[in-house]
């Protein structure tokens, strides 16, 4: 199978929209919302 240039831009492309739609779907989950509430806190509490 010989691969050129286009088809691995291809495959490289839809592999980091892959993993792009993965992290939004991570950041987006409702079962990461209390840590994200907690680390949103931080800057806020005092020592």
């Amino acid at each position: 199978m010989d691969m050129d240039v286009t088809t691995l831009r291809v495959i490289a492309t839809l592999a980091s929209f892959a993993a792009f739609l993965g992290i939004v779907v991570w950041a987006c989950s409702r079962k990461n919302k209390a840590s994200f509430d907690e680390a949103a806190r931080l800057p806020f509490e005092q020592d």
